[in-house]
């Protein structure tokens, strides 16, 4: 049965927002003993997983698509699938301790993100150089000695581990990540736990209906 203007599932949105919320300021248990906030959140995790798990089906199914009609790229799906396959399986038989995946982990995965870290520093540094010669002022030139700052404080080898200098870059490069960026990165989680919270009363109160029409 369909309501009108979706009704049914913005007043379920709506209930359900509520007795979270609340059950963060409120501490007293409901229905003889049941915590309901801890409930529905237990619930949403589940819903969460199976969620993820319809999305790992459909990256199957695109990837296995492109094998079969063998469109560019291909190749690459097709070690996609084979290692997809033999995670899972892995996984589901042996646990997430057995040896073959810990080796896995170690000598595909991590070797990979240290690979795509390494290229994201060199196109920031890039992109810094290419940001200062578009624009010449005194914020790009304080962003592009500050990332040249904190690259110096981390290569010691670049100036030499024991000599004055590198130490004197190193205690800069700590009194800038540990003064300014953590500064920064609070003011940044800040701004997203204010969106957040605007993007939930909305959702709660049925401005947004991210659930259906």
């Amino acid at each position: 049965m369909r309501f009108r203007g979706n009704v049914f599932g913005a007043s379920v949105a709506f209930i359900v927002g509520v007795i979270v919320l609340l059950g963060y300021f409120f501490t007293s248990p409901l229905l003889g003993g049941v915590d309901i906030r801890q409930l529905l959140i237990q619930w949403a995790a589940i819903i969460a997983a199976a969620a993820l798990f319809l999305g790992l089906i459909n990256l199957f199914t695109v990837h296995w698509n492109k094998v079969n009609d063998q469109t560019q790229g291909w190749p690459y799906s097709a070690v996609l699938i084979f290692f997809f396959l033999v995670t899972i399986v892995l996984g589901v038989i042996f646990g997430p301790d057995f040896e073959v995946m810990n080796l896995l982990f170690n000598y595909i995965q991590l070797p990979i993100e240290a690979g795509l870290i390494a290229l994201l520093a060199i196109t920031l540094a890039y992109a810094g150089f290419r940001f200062i010669s578009h624009r010449k002022d005194v914020f790009s030139v304080v962003f592009v000695s500050t990332a040249l700052l904190v690259l110096m404080g981390n290569s010691p080898w670049l100036l030499g581990s024991d000599s004055t200098l590198a130490a004197l870059m190193a205690n800069l490069r700590a009194w800038i990540v540990q003064v300014w960026s953590v500064a920064g990165a609070r003011g940044i989680i800040l701004g997203v736990a204010l969106g957040a919270t605007t993007t939930g009363l909305r959702v709660i109160l049925g401005a947004d209906r991210p659930y259906g029409d």
